[in-house]
Parts: structure tokens; sequence; C-alpha cells
């Protein structure tokens, strides 16, 4: 699978959260070219500050590989992750992080922390950044601008 699929798949997860009024953003874990654990944003729904879409995406991921640790897996995220995220990111181990765009707000990745790829850290994530972009930001500008 490519990015541009794999991203995909995580677009269609994020507005199938919209569509339950959450927050537009999908995640997909990719192992040996095979999605093993996929999520979307709904900590309104669980009444759950956790259930961000690449949580979701790694607990079900983990699960299936009966394993905490992740080597070799790529996360896919519509949006970039939060520190939350980012730090769960490293956690598990992690290979790759492959997201849409910036959240210039709260990004753990890019816009106001490094904390994926960031030296001080025990395992440090490869990170690419802007597939599909404009295609998730779209999605999100369309959610929160129904939202007003």
């Amino acid at each position: 699978m490519t990015d541009e699929e794999c991203m995909r798949e995580a677009l269609s997860l994020a507005a199938r959260g919209a569509a339950r009024g959450e927050v537009p953003v999908g995640a997909v874990v990719v192992v040996g070219g095979e999605i093993v654990g996929r999520g979307w944003n709904c900590p309104i729904e669980r009444h759950d500050p956790t259930a961000h879409a690449e949580i979701l995406a790694l607990r079900e991921a983990a699960a299936a590989a009966a394993n905490y640790r992740l080597p070799g897996a790529t996360l896919y995220c519509t949006l970039e992750p939060c520190v939350m995220c980012a730090g769960a990111v490293v956690a598990a181990r992690v290979e790759r992080l492959v997201f849409a765009t910036r959240d210039l707000r709260f990004g753990g990745v890019r816009s106001k922390f490094h904390i994926a790829d960031s030296g001080t850290l025990n395992h440090t994530v490869e990170i690419v950044e802007g597939v599909l972009a404009v295609e998730c930001v779209e999605l999100l500008r369309g959610f929160f601008e129904a939202k007003r």
C-alpha cells in the first residue's frame, strides 16, 4: 500500500467521526503492508479525553500484535498528533509517522513540539508530512464552518 492509499483510509475514518459530531481526525496503523489498527476521534462519544484517533489505532494494532511495541509500523494520521499521541507513538516504537497537515494549536510533532523525533528520547520516529494535506484540511475546515 502506498502512503496515499493509507492516508485515504485514514481520511475515510475521519469523515466517519465527523458524521458523529467528533472533530474529523482519522488514523491507521500499517505493518507489512496491511492495516492492523484503525481509529477516529471519539472523546465526546466515549467520554474519554484519550480517545484520539491515533490512540485508538495504536491500541487496536497492539492488540492484534499481542505486543505493546509495534516495530516496523507506520502510523498515518490526517492531522499532526498532539503531545499525548506523539508520546504514544514513541512508546509504541512506531517506525514511521505520516501525517497530512499540521495542528498549529496543539501539534506535538512539528508545530509546537518535536516529540516523535527528539534526540533526548530513546526512540526516534521517521516523519513524513503533507500526504493528502489539501483533502484533510478541507474536511476539517468544512466541519468547523458547519459548527459556526
